[in-house]
């Protein structure tokens, strides 16, 4: 093409005017020459016609000295033939370094007049460099257990040129144990990787020696070669696994140089030095390399030098992970530079009410608050949140603009206050966030009833106590504030009489303190219930209620009382007569009394205080019986006296006395000259009795001989062939009058006893009297038999007797 065009200088016109106007002219300036040659030619290698390409004549080329410049010249101008020619050794990897499209941009200049033409020359690459292995010697460790199939990625060798020019294929030697796999990368890169077609077997084959050639697509094809040395490591079955097949991270450009951006983590299930990972940089730029460093122990990446967003946006890095046996693995990093995000969110309180009542509804708008960020688009957006478990959630109103809200039962009792954290965050990478803590006091209502501590109350209180005395204290707890929690006590219900309970306990109002008004009788009353009610002083007021049972405990203070044989008022009995052949064991008599109290206070126990003889009779401990303890003798007299004491089980005990009068005669007449010799001091008063008594026996048994007398005398007048008599015994007539039942259950004996008296059928006297201190009470229940009688002859001479009876028991 031609690069110039004709002109003529027209007189008067200055020639520097003419060039300043001559690029408006010429378009030829703006369209460049192009030529395409392929590297390293010769030097004086005409490149081409520059003279006839820009349309000038021979004559013109050294007339008008046409030349080229550049910043480094590699060409030069024939000034004959007006070519160009190669001045310099041109070799495409050095002037344009990785660059797929490699153009040495020239200008081409001529003098008279001045004119500049742009000049563009391609350099083609031609297969000048063999590849290369970045290691001549590769040594590998294989566990022998690694399975058939198992890759293993191979450092690629590396070409500078480009295109067909570049690494096209690989090779290895042959060998029965592995074959090579040739993996395509995504920017067209290939790796050689061993691949295991035989299991390996250290035993039979330490070790592989293996040729790893490299070939590229030029013509004639050039190549390189590295060895790789295979040890056969024993079972190390289990390569190093990544956490992450793929990590990605952002990171600020503004990190500080030595930071650390970040750690890689491979496991490895084997154990010992198979176990021992290794990191390592592998297919990855050396400008990345320069860029950061790794730790092969910990696999921490750290930047060398500060980042800058505008110069790189991402890197892209692989990691190997390798353990101590040789098997590795490899993770792929990439790490973006992320522009700053210096500007915290701040958190403005517009309204804020710090007081809540504890029953609020949800939704109870509690402050109103608003957020700011001065930072753009991401990381200028904020979002705010409130610590979890709390009952209060946040409502975005407006744009920026925020509603604290009651969110659930609210319980002053459980949290007096809550401390509320917002937290506003903003949505930059790494995001930034700040917090403000507002305080919320919940205000008391009268929501909780006193509740007692327990459901009952059972109280002991000893009889005889002091009117007056505490006997128990109740306590209700409200766990409200002022009024609401304060709890007074009161009886509301008890199953004494209304009119007497006040007569018995009141509580004192705001202590629960539970007094006796009156000294209980625990014979009286045992045990009553009441209940309590503790109310607060809310509005309205809440209350509970607990049962409260009082037991009344029994103390000593009851003497037994002999209820048999009744005494007379100085503590005697009548007599007892006992047949004077009585084997040992015959009972005689029984001492039955009973005591009001109750427990070990109410056991009662017999015992002998003086005895006429003491081993003639013995006394039951527990039952009161006295019976023989021996037969009578000769020498032993006819009455006996015994003064026997009944004790309570309480401490101390209290006891009674009873004094018995026992003659052993086989009939009444027997036992009355006995009554006669009575020891005791004479009383004028009681001889008389006994007189009387004697006189009133004779009369009776003169009486009744006359009654039989005439009887027999009307019956022998009446001519009967049979004579019957139903009462005719030795001129006595007697007819048994049913027994009088006694019963009597006070007190705590075990048994119950039955008192038979006999009487004659005169009803005039009798052989036994009951005096008006024997009569038992009405309620008794428990019954003991205690029978009198007298034998035929006994009954015969009664009569005569009564009234010696009757004065010696007086």
């Amino acid at each position: 093409m031609r690069g110039s065009c004709a002109h003529r200088q027209r007189p008067g016109r200055p020639q520097v005017l003419f060039t300043l106007l001559l690029p408006l002219f010429c378009p030829a300036l703006g369209q460049p020459v192009r030529y395409s040659i392929p590297e390293e030619l010769d030097r004086g290698s005409v490149v081409g016609n520059l003279a006839k390409d820009l349309g000038l004549s021979v004559l013109e080329v050294s007339a008008r000295k046409l030349r080229v410049s550049a910043e480094k010249l590699h060409f030069s101008v024939d000034a004959e033939k007006g070519e160009l020619l190669v001045k310099d050794r041109i070799d495409r990897e050095q002037i344009c370094k990785g660059r797929r499209r490699c153009e040495l941009q020239l200008e081409a200049v001529l003098e008279n007049p001045l004119n500049i033409f742009h000049v563009v020359v391609e350099i083609e690459d031609v297969n000048d460099h063999a590849p290369q292995f970045e290691k001549k010697e590769t040594r590998l460790e294989i566990s022998e257990s690694v399975p058939i199939g198992t890759r293993i990625p191979l450092e690629p060798a590396t070409d500078p040129d480009i295109n067909l020019n570049s690494v096209k294929d690989y090779q290895i030697s042959s060998n029965p144990y592995f074959s090579l796999m040739v993996r395509v990368n995504p920017d067209g890169g290939k790796t050689p990787e061993l691949s295991l077609d035989k299991i390996l077997d250290r035993e039979e084959q330490r070790s592989h020696l293996l040729i790893l050639t490299a070939l590229d697509g030029g013509d004639p094809p050039r190549s390189a070669t590295t060895q790789i040395e295979i040890s056969v490591k024993d079972i190390n079955d289990n390569p190093p696994v990544f956490s992450k097949e793929e990590y990605r991270i952002s990171v600020s450009e503004n990190l500080a140089p030595g930071s650390s951006v970040l750690q890689v983590t491979a496991t490895d299930v084997d154990e010992g030095v198979n176990a021992e990972i290794s990191y390592y940089f592998r297919s990855t730029a050396q400008s990345t390399r320069h860029v950061f460093a790794l730790d092969e122990k910990t696999g921490t990446i750290k930047n060398n030098q500060s980042l800058d967003f505008e110069d790189v946006e991402r890197y892209t890095m692989e990691v190997e992970a390798k353990d101590g046996s040789g098997l590795s693995t490899r993770c792929k990093i990439i790490i973006e530079v992320l522009d700053e995000n210096d500007n915290s969110p701040e958190i403005i309180i517009t309204s804020l009410s710090d007081h809540i009542l504890e029953n609020s509804p949800p939704g109870v708008v509690v402050a109103l608050f608003k957020t700011r960020d001065r930072d753009f688009g991401g990381n200028g957006e904020v979002k705010c949140d409130i610590s979890k478990g709390l009952p209060f959630k946040i409502h975005a109103s407006s744009s920026n603009y925020y509603k604290l809200v009651t969110d659930g039962a609210i319980d002053r009792e459980q949290n007096p206050q809550y401390n509320v954290t917002i937290t506003a965050m903003d949505r930059g990478k790494p995001p930034l966030s700040s917090s403000t803590t507002i305080t919320l006091h919940i205000t008391d209502i009268n929501d909780n009833a006193p509740a007692f501590p327990k459901s009952s109350y059972i109280v002991h209180v000893m009889e005889n106590n002091p009117p007056g005395a505490s006997i128990a204290q109740v306590s209700a707890s409200d766990p409200d504030l002022g009024s609401n929690g304060q709890v007074s006590y009161s009886i509301i219900a008890s199953d004494l009489e209304p009119k007497s309970l006040w007569s018995y306990v009141s509580v004192n109002q705001d202590s629960g303190v539970v007094f006796a008004q009156r000294a209980f009788d625990h014979e009286q009353l045992r045990s009553f219930q009441l209940t309590l009610q503790a109310r607060d002083q809310g509005s309205p007021a809440l209350s509970s209620n607990v049962s409260m049972r009082v037991l009344v405990g029994d103390r000593n203070d009851n003497a037994p009382r002999v209820l048999y044989p009744a005494l007379e008022p100085d503590g005697s009995a009548l007599f007892d007569m006992v047949p004077r052949a009585a084997e040992p064991g015959y009972l005689v008599t029984k001492v039955v009394a009973v005591d009001a109290d109750s427990g070990h206070n109410a056991w009662l126990s017999y015992h002998v205080l003086q005895a006429s003889d003491p081993g003639l009779f013995s006394l039951g401990l527990r039952t009161g019986e006295v019976r023989t303890a021996r037969v009578l003798g000769e020498r032993d007299a006819a009455r006996q006296r015994l003064l026997v004491a009944v004790r309570d089980g309480g401490q101390p005990p209290l006891s009674a006395t009873a004094t018995l009068h026992l003659i052993f005669a086989d009939s009444l007449q027997e036992a009355l000259p006995d009554l006669r010799d009575d020891p005791l001091p004479s009383d004028p008063q009681s001889e008389l009795q006994f007189y009387l008594v004697m006189a009133l026996a004779l009369v009776s048994v003169l009486f009744l001989f006359v009654v039989i007398l005439a009887i027999a005398l009307r019956l022998r007048q009446s001519h009967s062939p049979a004579v019957s008599s139903s009462c005719f015994q030795s001129g006595l007539c007697c007819k048994t009058r049913p027994g009088v039942s006694l019963h009597y259950s006070e007190g705590t004996l075990p048994y119950s006893y039955n008192l038979y008296v006999a009487s004659n059928c005169q009803k005039t006297s009798q052989f036994l009297t009951l005096t008006p201190e024997m009569v038992p009470p009405p309620d008794l229940s428990m019954e003991a038999s205690v029978a009198v009688s007298g034998t035929e002859e006994n009954n015969k001479i009664v009569s005569d007797s009564i009234a010696s009876t009757h004065m010696y028991g007086q």
